[in-house]
C-alpha cells in the first residue's frame, strides 16, 4: 500500500485528487494539507511514501515547501500543476531543482475526454515515484572540481569534428540540463538536441525555464528548422524528433518507443545515421532503459558517448543500462559533462581553425 499525502490549497481540487487516487486498491490518502506549512506537519505526523504538491498557496507556497521538505524530510514529491501559463510553469521547474521528481497537469474533470488517460498518469506516476527511495537535492558543491580533458579521459581519439551534442533524459533530468546549459560557453560551437521525458503541456514552460540561466538560445524544436550551432532544440510533445540529412528537424508521429513519445532511441537513431563518429550523445538520469541500445550504436559508429553517473542521478536507470552495455565511454556528473562538452568542441574548433 503507498500512502499519499495530497497537499492542494482549494478544498474542490483536494477531494478530486483524493477520489482519483483512493479509487485505485494499491493507494491511501494517508492525509491532506491546506498550504505548504501545513503540509511540513503533515509530512512529519504522516510519513508519507509520495506527496502530491500544489504549487500556487497561501502562507508557504510549494515551492518554499518542496525546498524544506527535501532538506528535513526527503519523500518523493510529484507538483501537480493546474496552470497553463509557461510563465508559472517555470516555478514548477524551480520546485524540481529543490528535489521534486516529476511535474504533472492535474487531471481533467470527470465527463471530459482526457480525464481517464489523465487519472491514469496520475495513478501510475505515484506508483513509479513511490518506488525511488533515495530522493534528495542536487549538490552544487562541485564546480571547483578541475576540468577534464578528453586526452585525460581515455580519449586519445576523440573525433576531429562535434557537429552536434544529443541528450536524452527522464526522471531527475531538468534539474541536471539546467546545470549542464548553464555550464556551456555562449560560443559553443556545435546544436544540442535534446529529449526530456514529460508530461504534455510543460514543455514550453521547460524551455523557458532553461533559458532563463543558459548563455545559449533554447528553443522547442519545430519540423524542418535547420539545428544552428550553439543553440538548443528541445522536443515538443507527442512528436518523435529526429535529424535529417542536412541538418534539419525532422518531426513525425511515428509510433511511441519504449512507450515513448518523443523517445530517446528515435533521437540517437537519427544521429549514428546522420552524423555517425562526429556526434557526442549522453543518457542522463530517468527510468527504464530508453536510448541505452541506441547510444552502444553510436559508440559503435565512432561518437563519443556518456552516461550520468550513480551519485549524481535520481533514478539510474537509463544511464545504468548504458553502462551495462558498454554503451558510455564516459560516466560524469552534470558539472563534468558541461566541462568535457565544452573542451571536445572548442578541440573542433582549433582542428578547424
Amino acid at each position: 500500500m503507498i500512502n499519499v499525502l495530497v497537499v492542494e490549497d482549494s478544498p474542490v481540487v483536494r477531494e478530486f485528487l483524493i477520489h482519483i487516487l483512493g479509487a485505485d486498491p494499491g493507494i491511501r490518502v494517508a492525509g491532506t494539507a491546506q498550504d505548504g506549512e501545513a503540509a511540513l506537519e503533515a509530512v512529519r505526523r504522516h510519513r508519507p511514501d509520495v506527496i502530491t504538491m500544489d504549487i500556487h498557496m497561501p502562507k508557504l507556497n510549494g515551492l518554499e515547501a518542496t525546498r524544506r521538505i527535501m532538506e528535513t524530510d526527503p519523500t518523493p514529491i510529484i507538483v501537480v500543476s493546474g496552470s497553463e501559463d509557461p510563465r508559472e510553469v517555470t516555478t514548477t521547474f524551480d520546485a524540481m531543482e529543490a528535489g521534486a521528481l516529476a511535474v504533472l497537469r492535474r487531471p481533467a474533470g470527470i465527463g471530459h475526454p482526457d480525464h481517464e488517460a489523465m487519472a491514469r498518469e496520475l495513478v501510475q506516476t505515484v506508483k513509479l515515484m513511490s518506488e525511488v527511495k533515495v530522493v534528495r537535492r542536487w549538490p552544487r558543491a562541485r564546480r571547483t572540481e578541475p576540468v577534464p580533458r578528453p586526452a585525460e579521459l581515455g580519449l586519445a581519439h576523440a573525433p576531429a569534428q562535434v557537429r552536434i551534442v544529443a541528450l536524452g533524459a527522464s526522471t531527475g533530468g531538468p534539474p541536471v540540463l539546467h546545470t549542464i546549459l548553464a555550464g556551456l560557453p555562449k560560443d559553443f560551437p556545435a546544436p544540442l538536441v535534446i529529449v526530456q521525458h514529460m508530461a504534455p503541456g510543460f514543455t514550453p514552460g521547460f524551455v523557458e525555464w532553461l533559458a532563463q540561466s543558459s548563455s545559449l538560445p533554447v528553443h522547442v524544436a519545430t519540423h524542418g528548422e535547420a539545428v544552428l550551432p550553439g543553440h538548443v532544440y528541445v522536443a515538443p510533445d507527442e512528436c518523435q524528433m529526429k535529424v535529417a540529412h542536412g541538418g534539419r528537424i525532422a518531426l513525425t508521429q511515428d509510433e511511441p518507443e519504449n512507450g515513448l513519445r518523443p523517445s530517446v532511441s528515435c533521437l540517437f537513431r537519427s544521429i549514428a545515421e546522420v552524423y555517425g563518429s562526429d556526434a557526442v550523445a549522453g543518457l542522463l538520469t530517468g527510468m527504464g532503459r530508453d536510448g541505452a541500445e541506441e547510444l552502444r550504436l553510436l559508440k559503435e559508429k565512432g561518437a563519443v558517448t556518456f552516461a550520468q553517473d550513480k551519485d549524481s542521478s535520481v533514478v539510474h536507470g537509463m544511464p545504468g543500462e548504458a553502462i551495462r552495455l558498454d554503451a558510455a565511454m564516459l560516466v560524469l556528473s552534470p558539472e563534468k559533462i558541461a566541462a568535457v562538452l565544452t573542451n571536445l568542441a572548442n578541440r573542433r574548433s582549433r582542428i578547424g581553425a
